[in-house]
């Protein structure tokens, strides 16, 4: 019997420390999956915060970004008006000035007669503006090339001149506008070139398509395009075949007590007169004390308003 308890005992104590060391291992189990699983929570509640933290940095950083863009594109625009409104008031005030002066300018070109035009010009030392034609651009690149390699001013006189056409609609004046001035900035090699200077075809003031020039010029100018017209002229497109002694008379008349001047002319291909006449015409200017200038000289560098 007492062999039997004894047995009985040893058996019961070896399952009692089995089972504690059962009970201890889960208890250690217990423990480090608890502590993982605190572990972990603390990791995922660090991460969490430090996510959000970086979503806020980064929604900050955006935010500061957003309005520096807004800012500098503020700051780009308010440059941008206030060339233009420096532009504009140069040529509103064209016609008023306290020494004389006078703007060559050369309409529907280029032609064959526009090479005669350089020539002369160039042998006077002198700068025009040509208002050129997108049709004629087309036709004579490198002449276009020449002027603008040479100095003189390149500006824009739409692409068909043809009145029905271009006068449409305000959108088909500034379309005219846009297709030449890429055309003369393939035929001189520069991208970026932009006259931001029109000569609506007849003229801004007056004829049938009136409202539609004053919608025009609103449009144009809101793409940083300010339009000039002319206070003189020679008439050389007044009559099929003028007389020198026409231009002359038209030109003394129409620069009669003026200081600053801009002179109408044309370099299209039925105008050579223009260009026979031009010695004449320079001669005159000269000895009435006129300084020769381009619209280069009033609108100066235009790179700021193509930003």
């Amino acid at each position: 019997m007492c062999q039997f308890l004894i047995k009985y005992g040893m058996y019961n104590l070896k399952e009692y420390k089995r089972h504690k060391r059962i009970i201890i291992s889960l208890l250690v189990l217990t423990a480090i999956v608890l502590i993982a699983i605190i572990f972990y929570s603390i990791d995922t509640i660090v991460r969490l915060k430090n996510i959000e933290e970086f979503n806020r940095q980064t929604i900050a950083i955006s935010e500061k970004l957003i309005q520096q863009d807004a800012e500098n594109a503020e700051k780009i625009k308010q440059e941008k008006d206030n060339k233009f409104s420096q532009m504009k008031d140069n040529i509103k005030h064209i016609y008023k000035s306290d020494t004389k002066r006078a703007f060559l300018t050369f309409d529907d070109g280029p032609s064959a007669n526009t090479e005669s035009i350089l020539n002369i010009l160039n042998n006077y030392g002198i700068k025009a503006s040509f208002f050129v034609l997108g049709t004629r651009v087309e036709a004579m690149p490198n002449m276009v090339k020449t002027m603008y390699e040479q100095g003189h001013f390149i500006g824009n006189h739409g692409y068909s001149h043809t009145y029905s056409q271009i006068y449409s609609s305000p959108q088909a004046v500034l379309d005219e506008y846009n297709r030449t001035n890429q055309l003369v900035a393939n035929a001189i090699g520069d991208s970026t070139y932009n006259s931001h200077l029109f000569r609506f075809p007849g003229g801004l003031a007056g004829g049938v398509y009136a409202s539609i020039k004053n919608e025009a010029e609103q449009l144009l100018e809101q793409n940083y395009i300010l339009n000039v017209d002319w206070n003189a002229l020679t008439g050389d497109s007044e009559k099929s075949n003028p007389s020198p002694e026409y231009l002359m008379q038209n030109l003394q008349k129409t620069t009669c007590n003026k200081n600053s001047v801009v002179i109408l002319m044309h370099d299209a291909a039925a105008k050579k007169i223009t260009a026979d006449m031009l010695p004449q015409v320079i001669e005159y200017l000269k000895q009435q004390g006129y300084e020769f200038k381009t619209f280069s000289d009033l609108l100066g560098d235009t790179k700021s308003l193509d930003k």
